[in-house]
């Protein structure tokens, strides 16, 4: 089948597919609207892509009818699928009245499922909702579905709706510092007995909103550092229901542990032991990130390096796994290493560094392509025990001495 030659002038230049919905920016130059609204929602210097003029975020977009049926008429006339007609901008009125709606029992279901889809929508959607107050609304909502104690069906989609309309803005801040029963609210369907599918989503929604809520909120929210809070989000660690609820469940635990008493009531529920479990598991490369990431912060505490060397083998696990997985990964590996060899060094900490691999995986990294500062390191925990170490047959004598100095 001979390849349809597509006028270039039918091209978004941002996307280089065929325009959709083709807006004319102030620079004279067309694109398609979904692309031109992302670009000057996500680029920092908000300039045209093509003049490289300024271009603020709120830049008039006029639509080009005129081009629009020019795609239109030719995706017919080469048998290519018919770009459809786009729909009319959302107005922030009709916005209003679906909020209304929300406090009328028998039209939210209804009201929640119409925002859900006009957020997925596209980008214009979502801001025009985030200006009408549909954030303030949606936590509202789930912080009343918490009190009145009764499960509704559509807390999935007032999930959904603020996962898409959130942003770290000032407004956020301020809705969430103002709304403490929010957190109560998310770690109240967390709790909710899983009785099929339909739970297991909206847990995970919970967890992904609770994870935007540790971003913008941190040490403001007393809700966050319980240690009962705590113990109910580690508990999905164990659980595993999904991957988004695990990757959600180490960002929450990651944003909070560096504050206040965090860091101890979170080694108080048994994290470090199901990080380790949970590695044991070869999970994808994102996940090993972040919980190496939150071990050697829990390690770095007396707590969380008696917590880690209790578990037969979490030393071999660190070790095996450097090398193997991403640099990020060496970093953090090599520092809970190092944790552990300084603090604790204890006979039987230092003999299962050897009998596990451990030293001789040290050794490799200096061997490796690896950051200068994480050689600096390992020579550092090698020079620290090279008298109990190089009296051992577990490692060749010569790889020590190498690279102790």
């Amino acid at each position: 089948m001979e390849e349809i030659d597509i006028p270039q002038y039918f091209i978004c230049p941002i996307s280089l597919q065929i325009m959709r919905d083709p807006v004319t920016a102030l620079t004279g130059i067309t694109y398609d609207r979904e692309s031109i609204e992302q670009w000057l929602n996500t680029a920092e210097d908000t300039t045209c892509p093509v003049t490289k003029q300024p271009l603020s975020k709120d830049s008039d977009l006029t639509p080009n009818h005129t081009l629009r049926r020019l795609i239109q008429a030719w995706c017919i006339a080469n048998a290519v699928d018919r770009i459809p007609t786009p729909k009319s901008s959302l107005d922030k009125a009709h916005v209003l009245g679906l909020i209304r709606d929300l406090r009328v029992d028998h039209l939210c279901v209804v009201a929640l499922k119409k925002m859900e889809a006009l957020a997925k929508e596209n980008e214009k959607n979502r801001k025009c909702m985030e200006e009408a107050g549909v954030a303030k609304a949606m936590v509202l909502f789930i912080v009343r579905c918490y009190r009145e104690g009764r499960a509704i069906s559509a807390l999935e989609e007032a999930l959904s709706i603020l996962h898409l309309i959130w942003t770290q803005s000032e407004k956020i801040k301020g809705l969430v510092n103002q709304n403490h029963d929010f957190i109560d609210s998310l770690a109240w369907i967390l709790r909710y007995p899983e009785n099929g599918n339909d739970q297991v989503i909206v847990k995970t929604k919970a967890l992904v909103v609770l994870k935007l809520v540790m971003e913008v909120a941190k040490t403001s929210l007393p809700e966050c550092s319980k240690p009962e809070f705590f113990k109910e989000i580690v508990g999905f660690l164990r659980k595993n229901i999904s991957q988004q609820a695990t990757k959600s469940t180490l960002q929450i635990l990651v944003e909070a542990c560096p504050f206040g008493r965090n860091r101890w009531n979170i080694v108080e529920a048994n994290t470090v032991f199901h990080l380790i479990e949970l590695e044991l598991q070869k999970p994808q490369k994102n996940i090993s990130e972040l919980i190496f990431t939150l071990l050697v912060n829990l390690c770095s505490c007396a707590d969380g390096r008696a917590q880690f060397l209790s578990h037969a083998g979490s030393i071999a696990m660190v070790s095996k796994r450097i090398l193997r997985v991403s640099p990020a990964v060496d970093d953090q590996a090599v520092r809970i290493l190092s944790l552990i060899s300084k603090f604790p060094a204890t006979d039987g900490v230092l003999s299962e560094m050897l009998r596990v691999g451990a030293v001789t995986k040290l050794c490799m990294v200096i061997q490796a392509d690896c950051a200068v500062y994480l050689k600096e390191i390992v020579r550092g925990i090698l020079k620290l025990h090279s008298s109990v170490w190089n009296n051992s047959p577990c490692i060749a004598l010569y790889l020590l001495t190498a690279y102790q100095g």
